[in-house]
């Protein structure tokens, strides 16, 4: 994610979220060392989509995705959220965390297809009081010999 594209990611952002990120929290990821913000971008160049992720120490979590709604259904969410899990394995991360809404279904399923699993729940932790569900996979390499059969 480049600044010059933030215009596009607030579309995005304001289109998908009652409580939408301002251009400074992208900002913000895009200058933060431990920040590493994604573009996906459709055929024609426009932006399709875009993931947040934050990796610190050997802990990395996806703050914030969201794909347009004309491109939904057509495995951007899916194409951001493996690049997510193998650039957080290349960068030595053991866990990978995100929080979705606990209605959020396709959400949940994509990120369970991955094979995350839940490891928490937040109470009325949105505004309108949707528990937010924590869920982890872990990501780290395995060695060769845990592959032996």
């Amino acid at each position: 994610m480049r600044s010059e594209e933030l215009k596009a990611v607030l579309e995005i952002e304001s289109a998908s979220f009652s409580r939408p990120w301002t251009e400074q929290h992208f900002q913000y990821e895009i200058d933060s060392p431990f920040g590493h913000p994604m573009v996906a971008l459709a055929d024609d160049g426009t932006l399709a989509g875009y993931l947040c992720l934050k990796i610190v120490l050997d802990e990395a979590e996806i703050l914030d995705v969201a794909v347009a709604a004309s491109h939904r259904g057509k495995g951007v969410g899916r194409l951001l959220v493996q690049w997510a899990l193998d650039f957080s394995r290349e960068r030595g991360a053991s866990l990978l965390f995100l929080e979705v809404r606990a209605g959020n279904v396709e959400a949940i399923g994509l990120y369970r297809s991955f094979g995350f699993r839940e490891s928490g729940r937040r109470k009325n932790y949105y505004d309108n009081g949707e528990d937010a569900i924590l869920m982890e996979i872990p990501v780290c390499l395995q060695s060769e010999e845990d592959h032996a059969v």
